[in-house]
């Protein structure tokens, strides 16, 4: 059996290769699978300093989560916007913090507006 068939791709993510009114992703499965390692990896790889930069900067959960997510946008980052959103909706999920919205949230940290 191939690991394709055995990794279970989240609704959250899905959607982000759904277009409104499809049903079908834009998308290969195989494309989706690799996307979603990439991104399920990401959000487990920054659990450890998000915790640090918790502990040890003066910042709140909200603070870190959107220097977290400036990151993942930053230069020629291998994300997409709905990507990064998703990765640091799932960082706040594994480290039971309250979700930003992003698409309400400027970050003041980038210059960015909402």
């Amino acid at each position: 059996m191939s690991d394709m068939n055995q990794i279970e791709i989240p609704q959250s993510f899905m959607a982000l290769f759904v277009a409104a009114g499809r049903l079908k992703p834009s998308a290969s499965l195989e494309v989706v699978v690799g996307r979603y390692e990439l991104c399920e990896d990401m959000a487990c790889m920054l659990t450890e300093h998000a915790q640090t930069m918790l502990s040890n900067l003066s910042l709140t959960e909200e603070d870190i989560l959107l220097r977290c997510h400036d990151g993942l946008m930053a230069g020629a980052s291998v994300f997409t916007e709905q990507e990064s959103d998703w990765v640091i909706r799932r960082l706040a999920e594994l480290l039971a913090w309250t979700p930003l919205e992003l698409g309400e949230a400027a970050s003041p940290y980038s210059g960015r507006t909402a």
